[in-house]
C-alpha cells in the first residue's frame, strides 16, 4: 500500500508539536523554543532511536512496523481515529476490534502522567503491560519482556519470568491467598478469550502457559470464568521492607484496558514507605 510522500512525516511532526511535555510526565522547562515534544523525547517515550524518528519525519522511512506504529500512537496520545489513520499512512491494516485493544487513550495517558506519584500501571485485557508510573517501577522493579514480547502478568507469574511482579515479593490479602489470586487470573483469561476468541496472542498465551505451568493447567481445566478484582496486598520490598497497600483494578470503558493502582492511607507506615521510594527516585535522578 503506497502513501503520499511526506504525509506521514508531516503528521508525526504536527502531532509531536501539539503535545505538551506536562501531559507525558515531563517538566515543561524554561528553555523550550516550542511548546511540543522534542524528537528525543518522543523517541524515548516510544522506545525508538532518535535517528529513526528523524527519518520518519523527513520521509526517509515511511513504513514502520505495526509494533512501531502502535508505540508512536501511544507516545503521541492519538485518538482511535488518528491511530487508525497513522496505520493507513504507514501501509498497515488498523487494529481489528476482534483483537484485544492495546491503544491507551489520551485521557488515560494524562492520568498516568499527573498521578506519577502513585504506583500505577496500564494493562491490556489479557494483562500485557503497556505503561507504568516511575513509582511502580520503584516498587516492583523495572519490568522487562522476553524475546521482544511485552511484559505480561500471567507469563510473569505462571511462567516464572518475574518480569512484572515476582511471586516472592507479593502476599495476597484475598481469602485463599496466592491460590485464590492465581485462580482469579486464570478465570479472567478465560473470560477475555470468550470476548476475543479470534485474537492469536490470547490463544498463544493460553497455549504457552498450559505448556509450562502445572498450576495454570490445573486451574484452566476447572473451566472457571470470572473477573480479576481489587484486593489488599503486602509487597516485600528489598529496601523499605513489607508495605501493605490497597490494589485497585479499574477498567477503562470502551477499551477493556486495566488501570492498576496501589495506594495507602495518609499517615500510614505504607504511605511513608512510598514517600521514601518516591524521594529516593528523585534523588537518584538528580545525580
Amino acid at each position: 500500500m503506497d502513501t503520499p510522500a511526506g504525509d506521514l512525516g508531516a503528521l508525526l511532526r504536527a502531532w509531536r508539536d501539539r503535545l505538551s511535555p506536562v501531559d507525558v510526565g515531563l517538566p515543561a522547562g524554561d528553555q523550550r523554543r516550542a511548546a511540543g515534544l522534542r524528537r528525543e523525547e518522543l523517541a524515548a517515550l516510544a522506545g525508538l532511536s532518535v535517528d529513526y524518528v528523524v527519518r520518519l519525519e523527513q520521509g526517509r522511512a515511511q513504513h514502520p512496523s505495526a509494533q512501531v506504529a502502535a508505540a508512536l500512537a501511544r507516545a503521541l496520545q492519538l485518538s482511535d481515529a488518528e491511530r487508525d489513520h497513522l496505520f493507513v499512512l504507514a501501509g498497515l491494516v488498523p487494529p481489528s476490534p476482534a483483537t484485544v485493544p492495546e491503544h491507551v487513550p489520551p485521557g488515560v495517558q494524562r492520568l498516568i502522567a499527573r498521578l506519577g506519584e502513585t504506583p500505577l500501571a496500564v494493562f491490556t485485557a489479557s494483562w500485557d503491560l503497556l505503561s507504568y508510573s516511575p513509582l511502580w517501577g520503584r516498587l516492583f522493579g523495572e519490568p522487562v519482556g522476553e524475546g521482544g514480547e511485552r511484559p505480561n502478568l500471567l507469563r510473569s507469574w505462571f511462567g516464572g519470568t518475574g518480569a512484572i511482579t515476582p511471586g516472592e515479593r507479593v502476599e495476597h490479602g484475598r481469602d485463599g491467598g496466592i491460590r485464590a489470586f492465581e485462580a482469579s487470573l486464570v478465570a479472567d483469561l478465560r473470560r477475555v478469550h470468550g470476548r476475543y476468541p479470534g485474537d492469536p496472542r490470547v490463544r498463544r498465551l493460553m497455549d504457552d502457559m498450559t505448556a509450562v505451568s502445572d498450576t495454570f493447567r490445573e486451574l484452566w481445566s476447572t473451566g472457571a470464568v470470572g473477573e480479576h478484582v481489587s484486593e489488599r496486598k503486602v509487597i516485600r520490598h528489598p529496601v523499605v521492607g513489607d508495605v501493605e497497600l490497597d490494589c485497585d483494578v479499574l477498567t477503562v470503558a470502551g477499551t477493556d484496558l486495566r488501570l492498576v493502582a496501589y495506594t495507602a492511607a495518609t499517615g500510614s507506615p505504607a504511605a511513608a514507605a512510598l514517600d521514601f521510594l518516591r524521594v529516593s527516585a528523585v534523588t537518584a535522578d538528580a545525580r
